[in-house]
């Protein structure tokens, strides 16, 4: 009796049937990974540990033998969330296992298709899971002690093609960390980002983030410049961080949100005191109002 074989087609079909993509739905992230500094705001790798402590909360991140994961490899994560998040909107089970195309997350992110996106994504899913973090905010009504990782597992499925036997990538694998998946799954604080979110450098999306994560009830952010440093992240001196504020609020070129300084009188005249005098300033954040749009008719 002769066997019939499938056809290329047919097997091509069945592969992507066990795919998690395309996302279909908007870009989402977990609210705690919005509100505070997880990833390095750098593109090349970052060697040093980080450290973020308030008397409320405590975050500490250790680098692997590549660095400290980046803000630019939290697009995987946010990825990886916006999966899980519309997977639950639409009622289906979840687990920790997902796996998607490399093309599809290129795609959505804004990252070209070249060999060096490639390369990048494998440095980038090395960082994931060799990144350790401990920190004290509970996720889904458990806390942890100890550390974890973005990715308990992280995987590039390859093919062979061709009379040379060339591999073509297939898929990825990856395994989300206990702790986002329980903050996902149980907490269900994930929000929503804007279409333009991948446009914006490193330290323009971490000043998004917060926003979005604090300013969800309309209500307006002030907060001391020192502080808000800390929260976003930024490791060089407070004076940069001003500099760099300066520019960001001229530009204006944050998504939904207004930003302003406040630069008060100079802390060595109110004491009346000698010596260097230091500026208080404070950042407000605003969500912009946006304006109807004109009828039919009007100009």
């Amino acid at each position: 009796m002769t066997k019939t074989l499938p056809s290329p087609g047919v097997a091509l079909q069945r592969e992507l049937v066990q795919l998690d993509s395309p996302l279909t739905g908007e870009i989402r992230g977990e609210r705690s990974l919005m509100a505070f500094p997880f990833f390095a705001l750098s593109k090349n790798a970052w060697m040093k540990p980080l450290a973020y402590t308030t008397p409320e909360v405590s975050i500490e991140v250790r680098p692997s033998a590549r660095g400290v994961a980046t803000i630019y490899d939290k697009e995987i994560v946010l990825y990886i969330a916006s999966l899980m998040a519309s997977k639950l909107d639409e009622g289906v089970d979840v687990s920790q296992d997902f796996t998607f195309t490399a093309h599809d997350l290129f795609s959505v992110t804004g990252a070209n298709h070249s060999a060096r996106s490639y390369t990048r994504l494998s440095d980038a899913l090395e960082r994931l899971q060799g990144t350790q973090i401990r920190t004290n905010i509970e996720a889904g009504g458990e806390g942890e002690e100890g550390f974890f990782s973005w990715l308990s597992e992280a995987r590039l499925q390859y093919a062979r093609t061709g009379k040379k036997g060339e591999k073509r990538l297939k898929a990825v694998k990856v395994r989300l960390c206990d702790w986002l998946f329980r903050a996902i799954l149980r907490d269900r604080q994930v929000l929503d980002y804007a279409g333009t979110y991948f446009q914006l450098g490193p330290i323009e999306r971490r000043i998004y983030e917060v926003a979005r994560s604090t300013c969800v009830e309309g209500e307006d952010l002030e907060i001391d410049l020192a502080t808000f440093r800390m929260q976003i992240g930024f490791q060089n001196q407070l004076s940069n961080f001003r500099v760099a504020m300066r520019q960001i609020v001229a530009e204006n070129a944050i998504p939904d949100y207004d930003l302003e300084l406040i630069e008060g009188a100079k802390e060595a005249e109110i004491a009346g005191k000698r010596g260097p005098k230091t500026t208080r300033t404070s950042v407000v954040i605003r969500r912009r109002i946006a304006l109807p749009a004109p009828s039919e008719g009007e100009t």
